[in-house]
């Protein structure tokens, strides 16, 4: 249901992948805001998409969707390598930006797109989506209340079998591809979210495919408290994908990280509370939310993934790989 007192904000889709499907399905869910235009650059694609989900217009490049006048926000939904490109275009056309993760490749496009956005005070956020699922936000206000007493450890893992297409995006070193961008930034994330702070060190690993890029990870980050993160991330190895946020008092515990259906809570090994969402769609609508509340405000960033923090994190991605060796041919 709509609010009321206000014109739903307009989203243009750029892309039409999967994850552009599963966004845009779910933006009905939303009580702000609908899809209005989607861009590719095959105009058959995206008037396949518009016509799959009801949106009014299509267009065949992204220039022509970012240029449209009534369109408020862009969700950039292209290969990684692309996003510092077409969120700047974005920018620079007046429309605010919500990025898929990670929302660059490297630290040093994510300042200038954070430049870019503060200059002209245009709203722009990564699509970190697991942060704003409820069960995550239950996790954090926990965490602040004490109920598992002082955090000293956070274990995250994410890892799945992808199949072996050494062309496609996943294994492409062109497109920025690789376990530690792709699916390693949910665990990074994570520990972000719980510790709130840079680690002092950082010691990982990482094992290089055939495609020369990261199949699987594992890190180990310390912080100044004492506190320590482990972390794990692979695309050719399937993991549980679980997350436990280990207190002097208890632990709080995700079976599944970065959809986080529902979260428990114990207290000396004992279950005391376990909290679930009633979400309608997959669970975007719930960052596509906070968009919408945030431009409705006149805000230009969120304070759930603010700027500031998806830097935080892609300096740790940048730490990692150096330690590896890997760098992209682009870079």
């Amino acid at each position: 249901m709509k609010e009321a007192g206000h014109r739903p904000i307009k989203w243009g889709i750029m892309g039409t992948g999967t994850i552009a499907e599963q966004f845009a399905a779910d933006l009905s869910h939303t009580s702000n805001g609908a899809a209005y235009a989607v861009g590719s650059r095959k105009p058959g694609n995206a008037a396949l998409f518009a016509a799959q989900f009801g949106i009014p217009r299509a267009y065949g490049s992204y220039m022509e969707l970012v240029n449209d006048p009534e369109i408020d926000v862009i969700y950039v939904a292209t290969p990684h390598r692309y996003h510092l490109e077409n969120a700047l275009n974005s920018i620079r056309a007046g429309k605010a930006v919500l990025c898929e993760k990670p929302v660059t490749v490297n630290s040093r496009e994510l300042e200038l797109l954070i430049s870019a956005a503060r200059e002209r005070r245009v709203f722009v956020m990564e699509a970190m989506w697991m942060r704003f699922l409820p069960p995550m936000q239950k996790a954090k206000e926990w965490v602040r209340a004490g109920r598992i007493g002082e955090v000293r450890l956070v274990q995250a893992e994410f890892g799945i079998m992808a199949d072996w297409d050494p062309e496609g995006r996943l294994l492409s070193p062109e497109l920025a591809g690789g376990a530690l961008l792709d699916v390693g930034i949910y665990p990074l994330s994570f520990a972000s979210m719980v510790f709130g702070a840079q680690p002092r060190e950082i010691y990982s690993h990482a094992r290089i495919g055939r495609t020369e890029v990261d199949e699987q990870f594992s890190a180990l980050l310390t912080y100044d408290s004492g506190q320590v993160a482990s972390l794990h991330g692979a695309i050719r190895l399937g993991m549980r994908n679980e997350a436990v946020i280990h207190g002097t008092k208890g632990c709080i515990t995700l079976p599944s990280m970065n959809k986080a259906p529902s979260v428990s809570l114990y207290e000396g090994g004992k279950l005391v509370e376990t909290y679930g969402d009633d979400r309608l769609g997959k669970g975007y609508e719930y960052e596509a939310e906070e968009v919408g509340r945030r431009l409705l405000a006149g805000q230009t960033e969120s304070g759930i993934m603010p700027l500031d923090e998806s830097l935080r994190v892609m300096e740790q991605l940048d730490t990692m790989r150096a330690q590896w060796g890997l760098r992209y041919p682009f870079e």
